[in-house]
C-alpha cells in the first residue's frame, strides 16, 4: 500500500509571548524563530518518523527550497512537490507561557493547486492506497473525488474548519481525525460522544478519531468505541501535537495494530511533541515513542 499526503507546506514565524494578543492590543514578543511547517508537511514528517514510507504532494513558492530540503531530511518522498512563482504559504504563530498557540495563516502557493496537478499526482496511485488530506489547500473537493474514483482510503483532518468544506463530499471519507473544536463545528454538539454520533450518522462509512487535549482521545470504528487518557506532561508548545497524533495513529492503522494500542501509540507521540518548541522539530521518532 502506498501512502500519499497531499497538503500544505508553510514557513512558520513563531513569536513567544506572555499571552495571546487581544483585539486592539499591542504586545512585545520575547523573540522570533523561523521553522518549517504546514499541516500537510507536519503530517508527512510524522508519518515518516512513525516508520511509514510516505510521499508528499504540494506546491511551494520561490523561497520554498527549505521546505523541500526538510522533507528529504526527514525521509519524505518529494517527487510530487513542485516549486512555482510567488510566495510560499506561511504562518504567524503566537505561543504563550502555557504552550497555547494562536495561528494566522497565509495560503500562498498552497492555494495554487490546479486540476492538472491533481490528476498527475493521483494517476500514480491505486485502489487501497491511502491519501491524507487537510483543509489548507485549494481544490480539496476535487482531490477527494479523484481519490475516491481510484478506490483510495481517504483520511481527512478538516482543519481549518471553514466554508471550503461545504464543497466536499464528506461521505467519501474513510477516516476523520479532528479535535474537539472541529468536532463541535462539524456536528453542532458539545459532548464528545454526541459529536461522534452526529458525524457518523451523516458519514456512515467513516471511522472517527476525536482528540480532546488534556482529556485524551476517542476512536469510533463504526461498531466499537475506544478511549485513551492523555499522558501528563509539561506542555511547552502545542503547535504540531495534532499532526503528530495523526501521523502516528495512521501508522498504527497501516501496521494493523489493535485500535486501543494505536490510540496509546499516537497519544504517547503527541505528548512528547508538546514538550518541545516548534512544529517539525517537536515530532518524535518511533524509537523515542517506543521507549516511553
Amino acid at each position: 500500500m502506498k501512502v500519499l499526503c497531499f497538503g500544505s507546506m508553510n514557513i512558520d514565524y513563531v513569536y513567544p509571548v506572555d499571552h495571546i494578543i487581544l483585539p486592539g492590543e499591542t504586545e512585545k514578543t520575547m523573540g522570533v524563530s523561523l521553522s518549517c511547517g504546514g499541516k500537510g508537511l507536519n503530517q508527512s514528517v510524522a508519518l515518516s518518523k512513525a516508520g511509514v514510507s510516505v510521499m508528499h504532494a504540494g506546491l511551494v513558492g520561490e523561497e520554498g527550497r527549505i521546505l523541500i530540503d526538510k522533507c528529504i531530511e526527514n525521509g519524505v518522498n518529494t517527487d510530487h512537490v513542485h516549486m512555482i512563482e510567488g510566495r510560499c504559504g506561511h504562518t504567524i504563530i503566537q505561543v504563550d507561557k502555557k504552550g497555547n498557540n494562536s495561528i494566522l495563516l497565509f495560503g500562498g502557493a498552497n492555494r495554487c493547486i490546479t486540476h492538472d496537478f491533481v490528476d498527475e499526482v493521483i494517476s500514480g496511485f491505486e485502489k487501497g492506497d491511502m491519501i491524507v488530506l487537510q483543509n489548507e489547500i485549494n481544490l480539496l473537493g476535487y482531490i477527494i473525488d479523484k481519490a475516491y474514483e481510484k478506490g483510495m482510503q481517504i483520511v481527512l483532518n478538516p482543519s481549518p474548519f471553514n466554508e471550503n468544506l461545504e464543497e466536499c463530499d464528506l461521505t467519501k471519507i474513510s477516516y476523520f481525525l479532528l479535535n474537539e473544536i472541529e468536532g463541535e463545528q462539524m456536528s453542532g454538539k458539545k459532548d464528545p460522544d454526541e459529536m461522534i454520533r452526529e458525524i457518523h450518522d451523516k458519514n456512515p462509512a467513516a471511522k472517527i478519531v476525536l482528540t480532546l487535549g488534556e482529556d485524551g482521545a476517542i476512536f469510533f470504528d463504526g461498531e466499537s468505541t475506544y478511549r485513551q487518557s492523555a499522558f501528563k506532561v509539561k506542555a511547552v508548545d502545542t503547535t504540531a501535537a495534532g499532526d503528530t497524533f495523526t501521523g502516528f495513529f495512521l501508522a498504527s492503522v497501516i501496521r494493523k495494530m489493535k485500535p486501543q494500542d494505536g490510540l496509546e501509540f499516537a497519544s504517547k507521540a503527541s505528548s512528547i511533541a508538546v514538550t518541545r518548541p516548534g512544529a517539525l522539530d517537536s515530532i518524535p521518532t518511533i524509537d523515542e515513542v517506543m521507549r516511553m
